[in-house]
């Protein structure tokens, strides 16, 4: 079996890549390095070069060799890894017939606790719809900013006793509104400083939250381990990481309790399975991080399958009020995947991915490009959103 083409594909705001073999198999993986995502696509052609005329299966070494070959490494470059990774294992689960699990040790779980997206502009907003989801029964919600979801081009000012005291408040709101059968993921989105974090952490202990993701910008490992020792509840981090050993030393300073990797940016299947494994030497767990299409969901479902220390796996189900429905984003462009049942998701268990990328989805959805912007603060920086 031989590659006889890799083909880079944008299909509505995600960047996928298929990759052809000349038994007639095809693979399918998906690039996280959204925002940057034609640098992406460009790598992917690049490192296409190198696998055209080999055979698929050796997957370690071509994730070596693409990995070390030309020592200069970023989002751009690792999107491409990782998206090439997924479709080898989803290519090489089609050659032999099984899931790609299957191929990582064997089934651990056959489903899969899923938290869902909230996103408002207003508490309101926010609480609304932590309640449809509660209904629909869902038993954990994320993607919940307590500092609100207010639009890049409004001006930013706070206090800093005002900024503590509405976000404690609106934790509390939550907690209040959903009671203690659903579990909070707070997403800070990484607008504190070290300072804030702690006073802030401290602030919202009372309701349990399930983890506090990001509360300040990843870079500093030293910092997050610093407001780690600060705080009682759990941090959690790693989806802009690139690197397993960015996640290494995150747990050597014990600076971090939930890894996120990002499938689709942190090298693929392969690297999560190694940052898994990492993170289960020091008893840690993975909560799989997934803002993308089915595809990635997909693949990190087959990772969470096969590893011990699966927490919650991230479901990014749509704003209703900005995108018109509040389902999964991009569930009408694959098949085969299942539909959420209290809470949970069936582990497909079809060969490779065990989802297939609609033959139609190119005609049916377009390219939407991201642009470069960043929310301004009123005395005419700008902070993260």
């Amino acid at each position: 079996m031989k590659i006889t083409r890799v083909t880079p594909m944008f299909i509505d705001r995600y960047l996928y890549v298929e990759i052809e073999t000349d038994d007639g198999l095809k693979g399918i993986g998906e690039s996280g390095a959204w925002g940057h995502l034609e640098a992406s696509a460009a790598a992917i052609t690049k490192f296409g070069e190198y696998l055209v005329g080999l055979d698929p299966r050796p997957i370690e070494r071509h994730w070596n060799v693409m990995s070390r070959a030309h020592h200069f490494t970023g989002a751009a470059i690792t999107g491409a890894i990782s998206a090439i990774d997924i479709a080898l294992w989803d290519l090489k689960g089609k050659h032999l017939g099984v899931p790609i699990y299957e191929l990582l040790g064997g089934q651990m779980r056959h489903s899969a606790r899923l938290y869902a997206h909230v996103k408002g502009k207003t508490l309101e907003k926010q609480i609304e719809r932590m309640l449809s989801l509660k209904a629909q029964g869902f038993t954990a919600i994320g993607h919940l900013n307590p500092f609100l979801d207010e639009p890049v081009g409004q001006l930013y000012f706070q206090a800093h006793a005002r900024k503590m005291q509405d976000g404690v408040d609106n934790v509390r709101a939550f907690r209040e509104a959903v009671g203690p059968d659903v579990d909070l993921c707070i997403e800070i989105h990484r607008r504190l400083t070290p300072a804030e974090a702690i006073t802030f952490g401290r602030a919202i202990e009372p309701f349990f939250p399930m983890f506090y993701e990001d509360p300040m910008p990843p870079q500093s490992p030293d910092a997050m381990a610093w407001i780690a020792s600060q705080i009682p509840i759990p941090i959690a981090t790693g989806e802009r990481f690139t690197s397993i050993y960015q996640f290494q030393t995150l747990l050597q300073r014990n600076a971090v309790q939930f890894l996120r990797p990002c499938i689709c940016i942190c090298g693929g299947i392969t690297a999560g399975h190694k940052i898994a494994a990492l993170a289960e030497s020091f008893n840690t767990q993975i909560v799989p991080h997934n803002p993308l299409s089915p595809v990635s969901l997909a693949a990190c479902l087959q990772l969470g399958a096969a590893i011990p220390n699966l927490a919650i796996q991230e479901y990014p189900s749509a704003n209703p009020d900005a995108e018109g429905h509040g389902r999964l984003r991009g569930d009408n462009m694959v098949s085969g995947l299942p539909e959420p049942v209290a809470g949970f998701i069936t582990i497909p268990n079809g060969p490779g991915l065990g989802i297939e990328l609609l033959p139609d989805a190119a005609e049916r959805f377009p390219q939407v490009t991201r642009p470069i912007e960043m929310r301004e603060h009123r005395d005419g920086s700008v902070v993260d959103t």
